[in-house]
């Protein structure tokens, strides 16, 4: 099954060998790694592991929205580059993209870390994206490229582009979730603490949905950090 990986980064060293070590565990697939001003190591990693590299203004969705401009294979998946993809990704992709109804999907998410906040996280991450078909960008999203294209991509948002792009493929079909977790760094948490961090991003997703401007909620976000 042919895929297209799309990954952002700014600045991910330390995170990019590791996953782009296991995204070479599949065959034919297309790596585009879409940096957005590094001013560390993470270019030339990637060139390391031959993959294709391209430059883009900040931005996650900007970033995702060039690499997918350029991909050519029919599946797209949007991987964050310190989010690992279990073994056999690209057969787990393809049964379930296959499902009927399906026109999109993720993995499970697992944070590396052994705290208890963390299990809940992920307890939480679960309900949400196996019952409200919601998952977000660190879990890996995949779906075709026509149906990508089709809807304009990710939104030019500075926040919430992984919600809204759901919202938008909810209404065209369901959103499943692959029998398998991808595994994310746990820095997020760590910089702001378990709950706090959990609190804040709750905080982000009500306030999308009472009508807070995205540009705004990125104005807050980044002043919590």
């Amino acid at each position: 099954m042919a895929i297209s990986i799309v990954i952002p980064v700014i600045n991910e060293s330390d995170h990019l060998a590791k996953t782009l070590t296991i995204v070479h565990t599949a065959a034919d697939v297309e790596v585009i790694v879409v940096d957005g001003g590094s001013e560390d190591d993470t270019v030339q990693i990637a060139q390391a592991f031959g993959v294709v590299v391209i430059q883009s203004q900040p931005g996650r969705a900007v970033q995702m929205n060039a690499g997918a401009a350029i991909a050519t294979f029919p599946n797209l998946l949007f991987l964050h580059a310190d989010t690992c993809l279990p073994i056999g990704y690209d057969w787990l992709i393809h049964a379930t993209l296959a499902q009927p109804g399906v026109v999109a999907g993720a993995f499970d998410l697992a944070i590396a870390g052994s705290q208890i906040g963390l299990r809940l996280v992920e307890w939480g991450v679960k309900w949400r994206s196996h019952w409200l078909h919601m998952p977000y960008g660190d879990q890996g999203l995949f779906l075709k490229a026509e149906v990508f294209h089709s809807l304009g991509g990710f939104p030019n948002l500075p926040i919430m582009e992984d919600v809204v792009l759901m919202r938008r493929l909810n209404k065209l079909g369901r959103v499943a979730i692959a029998a398998a977790a991808v595994s994310t760094s746990s820095r997020r948490w760590q910089t702001l603490g378990i709950f706090k961090t959990t609190f804040v991003n709750q905080l982000m997703i009500v306030g999308y949905f009472v009508g807070i401007s995205p540009a705004t909620l990125a104005q807050w976000y980044r002043s919590i950090k």
